[in-house]
């Protein structure tokens, strides 16, 4: 293989991590949210 095939390997796997990277911190801002509006819900309730 040649220099420009690894650059190529190396760069979709440095932005494929990128994306999962992103897709996980998402992920966990909905659960974030889904929590911060559980835990109004409660506090509305006193």
């Amino acid at each position: 293989m040649t220099n420009e095939t690894y650059l190529l390997i190396g760069n979709i796997a440095v932005w494929a991590g990128i994306a999962g990277y992103l897709a996980f911190i998402a992920a966990k801002g909905v659960a974030m949210e889904r929590r911060i509006t559980q835990m109004e819900m409660l506090d509305n309730d006193k």
